[in-house]
């Protein structure tokens, strides 16, 4: 195994990872100096840890930097062509992915989760699962929770930990290792930070890092997509399906391993999505010791996660969902393919990604909202065939949206296949701008 010096090390990035990263590096007795692109942003944060902090942004002292240091550990969200990543490559100074930092430092068993859509749901239902088993498990990784801030906050309360493993951590992967692994699905996503799909798809390939022939690798039983990317797997492949694989969904029930695990008809949540999250993760549960009581006592009060496919509220026999959180096509078919008539709010900051696979569910569509940077392209997809209107704020979307679904007798899903960056901060303020406007719309409805 290769070994990595640690003791003098560039952390890119100064906010939440990156401040985790430097808390814990400090705390270990490591020299730790930060590039972040805003180093006037940074400087109460850098005061308070007292570490220096260099400019990003300028070739000079980067170059400086980098002839002191030993590793560079950036934060998930520096993109790979970064200036400080460019100059550490041509330097052959190493990089390492965060989850690697915490690997080196701790070797609890790890669970790792990864797939342009689902990732956040299955981490969710995968520790919840373990932790009904009688297992202490604990979600990390693209959350609040970073690896390291999880070690550092009560390091001996976990027994496994869960990692939602997004492609921008994957992609620097050098020692990280998941006992078990999964990788959901794969579509075009983050395309202006990796540059290519390939890259893309390259990264989140190594979920798979590093397995051995006793670790478990969970995959789709139809591989799609993912088939050319799949490398030769050293683990025990798992496999998870609608209708086949080692963990899947008859008519009736949900089976794992020849095992009936829950009743359909049990599951709060049971649209094609929420039926491949509920496998996925009874299927990772499962390889790390989870109980089928424990997996079934989770599926059976799980009502979903905030902004994905989150109903909010009927009306008149009108829903209203909050889908904020899919910013790609792929993860709008998705939430849409279980409904039969929706007047669908979509658009926003298009992340270099191709909408025109929204066509796909033009038959379930009844009206189209666009918001947005992407609002014309989102009309001239939709808006050919369907009513459509432009709405330049998220209440006059809402508004008109309402109006639509009256008429159509139809469900008003925001899903808007895009980022929210062009309005919005993120998804969450986006999706929860949204669910204060529908909660007023609704109210004022009522009351007249």
């Amino acid at each position: 195994m290769t070994r990595f010096d640690l003791s003098r090390v560039a952390v890119g990035g100064l906010g939440l990872t990156g401040r985790a990263l430097t808390e814990a590096l400090i705390a270990r007795g490591h020299h730790v100096v930060v590039a972040d692109d805003r180093p006037e942003a940074v400087v109460e944060a850098a005061s308070d840890l007292a570490v220096e902090v260099v400019d990003a942004t300028s070739q000079e002292e980067l170059e400086e930097l980098l002839s002191r240091v030993d590793t560079v550990v950036p934060s998930p969200g520096i993109p790979r062509h970064h200036k400080l990543l460019r100059l550490a490559d041509d330097k052959d100074i190493a990089v390492l992915s965060e989850l690697d930092v915490g690997s080196l430092w701790d070797h609890r068993p790890r669970i790792a989760v990864t797939g342009t859509n689902g990732k956040t749901t299955v981490t969710e239902l995968t520790t919840k699962i373990l932790n009904n088993s009688e297992v202490k498990a604990a979600a990390i990784g693209n959350t609040e929770m970073s690896f390291v801030a999880a070690l550092a906050d009560q390091p001996e309360k976990n027994d496994v930990f869960v990692v939602e493993a997004s492609s921008f951590a994957l992609d620097r992967v050098q020692h990280f290792r998941a006992q078990s692994a999964a990788w959901l699905n794969l579509s075009p996503d983050h395309l202006d930070w990796h540059g290519d799909f390939e890259s893309y798809a390259a990264a989140k390939a190594k979920v798979f890092h590093g397995q051995r022939s006793n670790d478990f690798a969970i995959v789709p039983h139809e591989l799609g997509a993912l088939a050319p990317w799949l490398p030769k797997l050293e683990a025990q492949r798992i496999t998870f399906g609608l209708s086949a694989g080692d963990v899947h969904c008859t008519r009736s029930e949900l089976t794992a391993h020849g095992e009936k695990v829950i009743d359909i008809g049990d599951l709060l949540l049971s649209r094609p999505h929420d039926l491949l999250n509920a496998c996925a993760a009874v299927a990772l549960g499962l390889s790390m010791g989870a109980s089928i009581h424990g997996a079934e006592e989770t599926l059976a009060g799980f009502q979903g996660l905030p902004h994905r496919m989150e109903l909010l509220v009927s009306n008149n026999e009108i829903r209203f969902f909050n889908d904020s959180k899919a910013t790609t096509p792929h993860a709008t078919v998705a939430g849409i393919s279980g409904l039969d008539a929706v007047v669908l709010i979509a658009g926003g900051r298009n992340k270099g990604l191709d909408l025109r696979e929204l066509a796909s569910i033009k038959s379930q569509l009844r009206a189209v909202v666009a918001i947005g940077d992407a609002s014309e392209d989102v009309i001239e997809i939709l808006g050919k065939d369907l009513p459509a209107t432009i709405a330049n704020s998220m209440e006059e979307a809402a508004s008109q949206a309402f109006e639509y679904a009256v008429h159509f007798q139809a469900d008003v899903v925001l899903s808007p296949a895009c980022a929210s960056f062009d309005w919005y901060s993120n998804y969450v303020e986006r999706g929860d701008d949204f669910k204060r406007i529908v909660d007023e719309l609704t109210e004022g409805r009522r009351g007249t």
